[in-house]
């Protein structure tokens, strides 16, 4: 099971706790744990990731254990520590201003 942690407004779309976990196809990356997490959430299509693009939405960003992958491509492979459940895949609202 991947363990995926969600912004507050995302978890109230989708009405889940601040945690949820899914069952991911190896191998586990930021692209394959989104298609998951959307089919089991379709409310959540198009919050993370634009509908046509598949490309990551400008205010958020994702962190697998300990590091920053926003700006990775979505199909690497992500850490073991990350696809064997023993950390989460953090989507993280960005904050802005000025």
């Amino acid at each position: 099971m991947v363990r995926i942690t969600l912004p507050h407004h995302l978890r109230n779309l989708a009405q889940v706790g601040q945690e949820v976990q899914l069952e991911v196809v190896a191998p586990v990356s930021v692209a394959s744990i989104l298609d998951a997490l959307e089919a089991a959430y379709p409310v959540l299509k198009g919050t993370i990731r634009d509908h046509g693009t598949h490309k990551r939405r400008p205010f958020l960003r994702f962190f697998a254990a300990g590091e920053d992958i926003s700006l990775e491509p979505p199909e690497i492979a992500l850490p073991e520590t990350i696809a064997n459940g023993r950390e989460p895949l953090m989507v993280v609202g960005a904050i802005a201003g000025g």
